[in-house]
């Protein structure tokens, strides 16, 4: 489908007001500006050979939509990169026609004071920034990867070793972010990332592949299934001298959040703090699905906890991130008033592990959307976080009375 889409607005009592066109498939939008500007990701998803363009769409809005305009509707595409060509770092297809169609723009968020977007461009592993004032593109930029090898960003690899291991492996991880959000500590402004990984179809486990034998001279042990034979990674990345065998080893996602400067540099990432976390507080319950329960271990060879959604928040003099965890549910909450020392507050969750997810009884899973409500429009008269469960098809209400920062060393024998 290459048609355009639309945004359709509703007043509060469910009445049609109106209808305008943005771009190709239109799969999620924001308010900013004090909800004078609304930005559209319209990601133009191929399907059945169809491969429309990515774009994000602006419109300006006034009195809740009523007076917007289609004249005034901006949508903003890529196709200045096939003509100036790609930055270096950037993520793209083979076969694809144009860098204008390889690129799906996946979620948005406006810089503090809305003169700008930060769009998350997933397969591509990159963000789109856009002046929101001019309609321009003004640069993409490429995210780079995390060092799976190094200290402190291991991963839980083997779905089949009936443990939980999380250890260093010789793999680089693709950010890939879903969810964004932003805020300004007063000086700067920073963008954070919920780093869940995609694919398109053209990731194979690691033991279906030719590793180059000087590289990876283990090769025959690293690819069996209790150590990385069956984690899955991209066979579109990492053969770098271009003789068939891989160089180099692209899994999807990091399995954490990561805080970027307005620049594009990374200031905080937060490793393996979710898969250790979740081994500390449910040991049995390690990586699960969120589609069945008694899953243990099952999601460790796919992007594990799979981070997704994000939410920002300030009250009572912090700055909060709440991170929402598709395949087993649950946020997780940190500190981020100090981008540069940042702390771990809490895992939450409202799933019931000895319920049945196809009956309905197994709670809350997978959390796909988080919104704060502030103490002063909250009817409880606390801080609330809105989480909307995809799976479950639930919404949670967490209302919130206490926030600490701990350490992960405190974290031995805490339940949820």
């Amino acid at each position: 489908m290459t048609d355009p889409g639309h945004v359709v607005f509703f007043d509060t009592d469910g009445n049609f007001i109106k209808s305008l066109m943005v771009g190709a498939l239109p799969d999620m939008l924001v308010y900013g500006q004090g909800g004078k500007l609304i930005a559209v990701a319209n990601e133009g998803e191929p399907d059945g050979g169809v491969d429309p363009e990515g774009s994000v769409s602006l419109i300006p809005v006034r009195w809740g939509g009523m007076n917007a305009m289609q004249s005034d509707v901006m949508t903003v595409g890529f196709g200045s990169l096939d003509t100036e060509g790609a930055p270096e770092g950037l993520r793209l297809f083979p076969g694809v026609e144009s860098i204008a169609q390889d690129l799906e723009p996946e979620y948005i968020a406006f810089s503090p004071f809305g003169v700008r977007i930060w769009v998350t461009l997933q397969e591509a592993n990159a963000v789109a920034i856009i002046n929101t004032f001019s309609g321009k593109l003004e640069k993409v930029l490429p995210l780079g990867t995390i060092d799976h090898s190094k200290w402190g960003f291991g991963i839980d690899a083997s779905d089949r070793d009936d443990e939980i291991n999380i250890a260093n492996w010789p793999v680089m991880g693709m950010f890939m972010p879903d969810a964004i959000a932003s805020y300004s500590d007063g000086e700067e402004v920073f963008y954070v990332t919920a780093n869940e990984g995609d694919d398109r179809g053209e990731d194979e486990r690691v033991k279906d592949l030719d590793l180059d034998p000087t590289v990876f001279p283990d090769a025959d042990d690293l690819q069996e299934d209790e150590e990385l034979g069956r984690l899955g990674v991209s066979t579109i990345d990492g053969d770098t001298d271009g003789d068939g065998d891989f160089d180099a080893l692209y899994s999807y996602g990091t399995r954490s959040f990561t805080i970027w400067s307005a620049g594009g540099k990374r200031i905080f990432d937060s490793g393996d703090d979710f898969e250790q976390i979740i081994a500390m507080q449910l040991p049995e319950e390690f990586n699960s699905n969120n589609d069945e329960n008694g899953s243990f271990e099952s999601r460790s060879d796919n992007k594990g906890p799979e981070p997704e959604a994000i939410e920002i928040a300030h009250f009572w003099g912090r700055t909060y991130a709440f991170i929402g965890l598709e395949r087993i549910s649950g946020i997780m909450v940190y500190d981020i008033t100090n981008p540069r020392r940042v702390s771990f507050v809490e895992y939450v969750h409202n799933r019931d592990f000895g319920g049945d997810a196809e009956l309905g009884t197994a709670g809350d899973l997978g959390p796909e959307g988080i919104k704060f409500i502030p103490q002063h429009k909250s009817p409880t008269g606390t801080p609330l976080l809105v989480v909307a469960n995809e799976v479950s098809g639930s919404t949670s209400i967490y209302e919130i009375k206490s926030l600490r920062p701990i350490g992960i060393g405190d974290l031995g024998g805490n339940a949820p």
